[in-house]
């Protein structure tokens, strides 16, 4: 199956259109493309919805829409609903992090549905009936309702980090050797004396500053010739005229 289309993005009697369009902008984030509504309940037209789909019009445009839930997710091999509530029937949710592995695992034998409520009053018990799965975000104990375009997000996100599909940059250089590092370190050590940044006395406590400094991160060979450029270019200033300072 393809992978945009394993998902599906099922919105039950949505209420704002700028929840919507901000939904098809997170399903582009995310590589997701079938987006279903149910019943649309659009109360400010789609003027606002247009706006923050942004690049994603195409999926505003795209969306169908079903009278009910059972047609939107009839042709499904699996129905996650979304609850923010619990109660006798909402006891087995789990987090999105917690759902994600095996609803990719199930989208490779047909559309997974994820199925999220009204903005004012989530999905209902006769509707959670639908669903083969149940998955609740965490939050504060305090304000567990979620936003409708964030809660989108939060679930399409998980689902995009198992599905393994990005790549992230990895850096150029190789990690700096310790001979490389302490060539660094001991140019840096005659530029600082030269410049009466330190005393000879004083020399080997500030060098294990710098050296802290130096040794908070992973260093690179480029970061290093960086380093070792700028200590050179500076010795270079130095010995055009200008008069060292003392050290304080």
């Amino acid at each position: 199956m393809n992978d945009s289309s394993a998902f599906r993005i099922v919105l039950v009697e949505p209420l704002f259109s700028g929840n919507v369009g901000s939904i098809c902008r997170a399903m582009a984030n995310m590589g997701l493309r079938d987006l279903c509504l149910v019943a649309p309940r659009i109360v400010d037209g789609w003027e606002e919805g247009r706006r923050l789909a942004c690049h994603a019009l195409d999926l505003l445009d795209g969306r169908r829409e079903f009278a009910t839930l059972d047609e939107a997710v009839g042709d499904c091999v699996a129905v996650a609903g979304t609850t923010a509530r619990l109660g006798l029937y909402r006891q087995h949710v789990r987090t999105p992090r917690e759902s994600a592995p095996e609803l990719a695992k199930l989208a490779t034998t047909g559309t997974v549905a994820l199925v999220f409520g009204r903005e004012d009053k989530g999905l209902c018990n006769e509707e959670i009936g639908v669903c083969t799965h149940l998955i609740r975000i965490p939050s504060a104990n305090e304000y567990v309702s979620i936003n409708l375009a964030q809660a989108v997000m939060l679930c399409c996100y998980e689902l995009f980090l198992v599905r393994g599909t990005y790549e992230p940059p990895q850096e150029k250089s190789v990690a700096a050797t310790a001979g490389h590092r302490s060539q660094m370190m001991k140019m840096w050590r005659q530029l600082l004396l030269e410049i009466g940044f330190m005393k000879p006395d004083k020399a080997d406590h500030m060098m294990q500053g710098v050296q802290r400094v130096f040794s908070r991160g992973a260093v690179t060979a480029d970061d290093v010739n960086i380093l070792m450029g700028m200590a050179r270019q500076a010795d270079w200033a130095r010995k055009q005229g200008r008069a060292p300072q003392s050290a304080p």
